[in-house]
């Protein structure tokens, strides 16, 4: 029997989450029309692909796919990236080297970090992409809150519809731990399509090489890709989609910051 399903530990279990997730977002998840508040971003052909619909991520059944997915997220990733993630993702943004007038947040999830790229660049435009949208809805909740105008769209980070060098910072969080390895590549290689020469890449993540030695964690947090992930590395696959300036830094106790450019004369012209 599983421990979610044992009838003597789930309410344990349930005061647990409940103090986990905290009460405001457990009145969010209670409150929400879910199917008409998500509909302004909705997949309407439901074309999501396999890779990603067929899986549960953080043990959540049918993944991020589900109004549970949002409620629950902030509240696993601060244990996911300790010791403090707000700290680790405010690393992240200090490693940026301009000042950027288009940032694109790749695979927002719920948006903290593009709450803190628009604070922190109040005079850019940004933007959100996230493919689910009961994310996205979570992300454009937060920044109404925050008072922010910031961009929420629903699409592929491997195939997005943005126009060639539409964007001059690219920020990547928590998201390549979360998608199989050869996806991981297209989108690096769709981010050099999209981003401007010249323009940067930050990328903050699971540190590769101590999740190699700790298949405990990724057992912990139940996610479907990271033992693969973990084998990879992030500089190489940066390099093979031809950026340059590729560095890579441990940071917090099992995160990496990686930040890289995209050459300021394209190798295409």
């Amino acid at each position: 029997m599983a421990i979610l399903e044992n009838p003597i530990l789930l309410p344990f279990l349930r005061l647990m989450v409940r103090a986990l997730i905290g009460k405001d977002n457990l009145k969010l998840y209670d409150t929400f029309d879910w199917q008409q508040t998500n509909s302004s971003f909705g997949d309407t052909d439901n074309n999501y692909p396999q890779y990603y619909s067929s899986k549960d991520f953080h043990g959540i059944k049918g993944g991020y796919l589900n109004a549970i997915a949002p409620v629950t997220y902030d509240a696993v990733t601060k244990f996911a990236a300790p010791p403090n993630e707000n700290k680790l993702r405010q690393q992240a943004i200090a490693l940026v080297e301009h000042q950027p007038k288009n940032i694109l947040d790749l695979g927002c999830g719920t948006g903290s970090s593009t709450i803190m790229l628009k604070k922190a660049f109040a005079k850019a435009r940004v933007t959100g992409l996230d493919i689910s949208p009961y994310m996205l809805v979570m992300a454009e909740h937060k920044a109404n809150k925050a008072n922010l105008e910031i961009d929420w769209q629903q699409g592929l980070a491997e195939a997005s519809n943005f126009a060639d060098e539409s964007f001059d910072l690219i920020s990547i969080a928590f998201l390549f731990h979360e998608t199989p390895v050869d996806i991981s590549q297209v989108i690096l290689h769709e981010c050099r399509r999209i981003l401007q020469p010249g323009g940067q890449i930050v990328i903050l993540d699971g540190n590769q090489q101590r999740l190699r030695h700790t298949p405990w964690l990724i057992r912990l947090f139940r996610e479907p890709y990271s033992q693969v992930y973990a084998g990879g590395n992030v500089d190489n696959w940066l390099k093979c989609a031809d950026f340059v300036q590729v560095k890579t830094q441990s940071v917090g106790w099992i995160s990496q910051l990686t930040t890289c450019f995209k050459p300021a004369q394209s190798s295409e012209n």
